[in-house]
């Protein structure tokens, strides 16, 4: 099975006829797709003005979205070294037992789906890597109130979601599955429709 640098030089080879250099752009969604494999297409599509069925297209255009999937992904590749190095020291120092974020970051390992959007249609218009940056950068920071990609504040919780995690908080403004790590405790129970409980003054 190619690989996704093996892929991309398909894409990018003058020598491949149209049709196969478009397949080879579409395989490498399945080794890095940010939004999932259809809304990643999609999103690549709308941004480099082509159609999700042509066949016959610029291959400009082809290598420009390849261009785009190309930087997200070493963007991601560098935060998986951090993440790993960082659960090395970890374990190095005793602390075995991984975390709600460690959790997530398990089913995006390779960074499929990082910024899942349940809805194909529904993405972020902005570069995927200057998506995946504000994603890193919020995960780095710890729970916020709002969305780390668009920090639109409209967090829905969605019970039946495409895919896995199945449920959990979706951004109203933008569609990206937002990682609960990410999210303060009032962030979710607002997305759920939950209050929480009020504190009471001891005075």
């Amino acid at each position: 099975m190619a690989g996704f640098r093996s892929l991309a030089r398909q894409v990018r080879d003058p020598g491949c006829d149209t049709a196969l250099r478009r397949y080879s752009l579409r395989k490498c969604l399945e080794r890095f797709a940010p939004y999932g494999h259809r809304a990643t297409w999609a999103h690549l599509c709308r941004r480099h003005g082509f159609g999700p069925e042509d066949r016959e297209l610029d291959p400009g255009r082809l290598v420009a979205a390849l261009d785009e999937l190309e930087e997200a992904r070493a963007v991601w590749l560098a935060y998986e070294e951090e993440f790993a190095e960082r659960r090395r020291r970890e374990k190095h120092d005793g602390l075995r037992r991984p975390g709600a974020l460690d959790d997530w970051h398990r089913r995006t390992w390779g960074g499929n789906g990082v910024a899942r959007c349940d809805d194909p249609a529904v993405h972020p218009s902005e570069p995927l890597a200057e998506v995946l940056r504000r994603l890193i950068a919020a995960l780095r920071s710890g729970p916020g109130e709002a969305c780390p990609v668009c920090a639109g504040p409209r967090i829905e919780w969605r019970p039946e979601l495409r895919e896995e995690p199945w449920f959990g908080p979706v951004c109203g403004n933008c569609g990206v599955v937002v990682p609960q790590a990410v999210l303060t405790a009032g962030a979710l129970a607002r997305a759920r429709g939950e209050s929480l409980p009020r504190l009471v003054s001891a005075a």
